[in-house]
């Protein structure tokens, strides 16, 4: 068997290739990528056994990519590596099925570690963040409802949205009609009775509809 194929993703272009030089003794990195619409194209024609991504990134978030992602047959183990060290935005990765959950902060051995880990089954969490991770399931096991409750279509017009991106501009991104980002838009802000666009950013960030 060959070595086992993994994928990066990060906006951060500097610790992409710092990922790759420390991965590359042992793992065949097969590329880099630097939003989450270009993770999901390379996903598809690269075929990684793991994939090592943030959570923020533009276009499309690592959250919404990784459930995307596990619709795949099969799916690649998805290890995050971030700066986010928020133990609700931890957990919904898990739920999500993440094999791992990483800060940047951590130890170098600790990714090299966890790729190894979700290779046999297992889950990796940081030990910097294992207790606020395991006080956050103990509180809220399933996971909040309402804002989450958006289909994914919804939460990719309000990253979009958040991003400052026209709607002509979404529309051309997510191969949909202008109109059809506009009924998205709307129908979000009436079921949540929000009135302005800058009502609905806020609301998607206070509610991390959109993660930092």
């Amino acid at each position: 068997m060959g070595r086992t194929k993994v994928l990066l993703a990060d906006d951060h272009t500097i610790l992409l290739e710092a990922f790759r030089r420390l991965l590359e003794p042992e793992f065949a990195v097969v590329g880099t990528v630097a939003d989450g619409r270009a993770l999901l194209e390379a996903a598809r024609s690269l075929k990684p056994d793991v994939i090592v991504l943030d959570v923020a990134m533009p276009l499309l978030n690592g959250l919404e990519a990784a459930r995307q992602l596990q619709s795949a047959s099969p799916h690649p183990k998805l290890i995050f590596l971030t700066m986010n060290p928020d133990p609700d935005t931890a957990a919904e990765a898990l739920r999500i099925g993440a094999s791992g959950y990483l800060l940047k902060t951590s130890a170098a051995s600790e990714l090299t570690r966890a790729i190894r880990d979700a290779l046999r089954g297992l889950r990796y969490i940081t030990p910097a963040m294992k207790r606020e991770l395991e006080e956050s399931f103990i509180e809220d096991p399933r996971g909040h409802e309402g804002p989450r409750s958006l289909s994914s279509r919804q939460r990719e017009v309000v990253q979009l949205l958040v991003e400052g991106r026209p709607m002509k501009e979404i529309a051309d991104i997510l191969s949909i009609a202008p109109r059809t980002v506009a009924y998205h838009k709307y129908k979000i802000m009436a079921d949540l009775r929000l009135k302005t666009t800058a009502e609905l950013i806020q609301y998607a960030l206070s509610n991390k509809i959109v993660p930092s």
